[in-house]
């Protein structure tokens, strides 16, 4: 079994609460479970308001698999967001 994880740093400068910030991750995360089947979570920096540290994993039967499902989420993610991509952070093992 092959377990490919990511974190990615977003910026989110139009966000001034924490519950705009929890509006815009709680859309995010749900898109993100239900088109790719992996588990996310917001990883960090939950009271700061323009970052948000997203989180994820997933299980897949070879290195290929695992890099692929994580490309295409973090295409994704830029596609599905005015956030600014910050950092990205993967591992695949």
């Amino acid at each position: 079994m092959i377990v490919g994880t990511g974190c990615v740093t977003l910026y989110a400068p139009w966000v001034h609460s924490l519950k705009e910030k929890r509006m815009v991750v709680k859309s995010l995360l749900t898109k993100v479970r239900s088109r790719f089947n992996v588990s996310a979570i917001e990883a960090a920096e939950q009271d700061v308001h323009q970052t948000i540290v997203l989180g994820f994993a997933c299980a897949a039967g070879s290195t290929a698999l695992a890099d692929s499902t994580l490309d295409h989420l973090l295409s994704f993610l830029e596609a599905n967001t005015e956030a600014e991509i910050i950092r990205i952070e993967r591992e695949v093992r």
